[in-house]
Protein backbone atom coordinates (compact mmCIF):
# COMPACT_ATOMS: atom_id res chain seq x y z
CA UNK A 1 0.00 0.00 0.00
CA UNK A 2 1.39 3.68 -0.88
CA UNK A 3 2.35 5.81 1.95
CA UNK A 4 3.80 9.09 1.05
CA UNK A 5 4.92 9.52 4.75
CA UNK A 6 7.75 7.82 5.93
CA UNK A 7 7.81 5.44 8.46
CA UNK A 8 9.18 7.52 11.33
CA UNK A 9 5.71 9.86 11.14
CA UNK A 10 2.33 9.63 11.03
CA UNK A 11 -0.30 12.75 11.01
CA UNK A 12 -2.93 13.11 14.16
CA UNK A 13 -4.68 16.07 15.83
CA UNK A 14 -2.35 18.79 16.96
CA UNK A 15 -2.49 20.84 20.02
CA UNK A 16 -0.64 23.89 17.70
CA UNK A 17 -3.37 24.00 14.87
CA UNK A 18 -5.13 21.60 13.16
CA UNK A 19 -3.47 18.08 12.15
CA UNK A 20 0.42 17.46 12.25
CA UNK A 21 2.96 15.28 12.27
CA UNK A 22 3.45 13.25 14.94
CA UNK A 23 7.03 11.04 15.47
CA UNK A 24 6.43 7.17 15.74
CA UNK A 25 9.98 6.08 15.58
CA UNK A 26 12.72 7.69 17.09
CA UNK A 27 14.23 10.45 14.61
CA UNK A 28 18.27 11.18 15.53
CA UNK A 29 19.58 14.85 14.87
CA UNK A 30 20.82 15.63 11.34
CA UNK A 31 18.82 12.63 10.68
CA UNK A 32 16.59 13.72 7.12
CA UNK A 33 12.44 12.88 7.50
CA UNK A 34 12.32 13.63 3.82
CA UNK A 35 11.25 16.46 1.00
CA UNK A 36 8.71 19.04 2.11
CA UNK A 37 8.43 21.48 -0.39
CA UNK A 38 10.13 21.81 -3.93
CA UNK A 39 10.31 24.56 -6.39
CA UNK A 40 8.18 23.92 -10.02
CA UNK A 41 9.38 26.28 -12.22
CA UNK A 42 9.09 29.72 -9.82
CA UNK A 43 6.98 28.10 -8.03
CA UNK A 44 7.20 26.06 -4.90
CA UNK A 45 4.72 23.10 -4.16
CA UNK A 46 4.48 21.56 -1.20
CA UNK A 47 4.32 17.66 -0.94
CA UNK A 48 2.63 15.37 1.62
CA UNK A 49 5.14 15.45 4.25
CA UNK A 50 5.39 19.75 4.08
CA UNK A 51 1.67 19.55 4.05
CA UNK A 52 1.20 18.70 7.70
CA UNK A 53 3.82 19.81 10.06
CA UNK A 54 3.13 23.03 12.07
CA UNK A 55 4.96 26.46 13.08
CA UNK A 56 6.74 26.92 16.20
CA UNK A 57 9.37 29.76 16.84
CA UNK A 58 9.96 28.39 20.33
CA UNK A 59 9.73 24.49 19.83
CA UNK A 60 11.31 23.96 16.63
CA UNK A 61 12.95 20.56 16.81
CA UNK A 62 13.24 20.06 12.36
CA UNK A 63 14.46 22.86 10.29
CA UNK A 64 14.16 23.20 6.52
CA UNK A 65 17.67 22.78 4.30
CA UNK A 66 17.42 23.45 0.81
CA UNK A 67 19.45 21.53 -1.71
CA UNK A 68 19.18 22.19 -5.38
CA UNK A 69 15.46 22.78 -6.27
CA UNK A 70 14.18 20.79 -3.37
CA UNK A 71 13.27 21.09 0.73
CA UNK A 72 14.25 18.51 3.47
CA UNK A 73 13.09 18.20 6.56
CA UNK A 74 15.89 17.61 9.30
CA UNK A 75 15.83 17.25 13.01
CA UNK A 76 17.89 19.93 14.77
CA UNK A 77 17.89 17.46 17.95
CA UNK A 78 16.57 13.93 19.12
CA UNK A 79 12.58 13.64 18.32
CA UNK A 80 10.82 10.72 20.38
CA UNK A 81 7.95 8.92 19.77
CA UNK A 82 4.80 11.42 20.86
CA UNK A 83 6.39 14.62 19.50
CA UNK A 84 4.61 16.85 17.37
CA UNK A 85 7.26 17.91 14.63
CA UNK A 86 7.80 21.71 14.15
CA UNK A 87 9.84 24.30 12.35
CA UNK A 88 10.01 28.11 12.08
CA UNK A 89 9.05 28.17 8.48
CA UNK A 90 8.93 30.54 6.52
CA UNK A 91 9.33 31.08 2.31
CA UNK A 92 10.03 34.87 2.71
CA UNK A 93 13.46 35.21 0.96
CA UNK A 94 15.26 39.11 1.41
CA UNK A 95 17.40 38.81 -1.36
Amino acid sequence: MYNPLPPSVTIKKSNIHGLGLWCVEKIEMGEEIGISHFYWGEKIMRTPLGAFYNHSTTDDNIEKVRRDSRFFMVAKRVIWPGEELLCNYTFYDPT
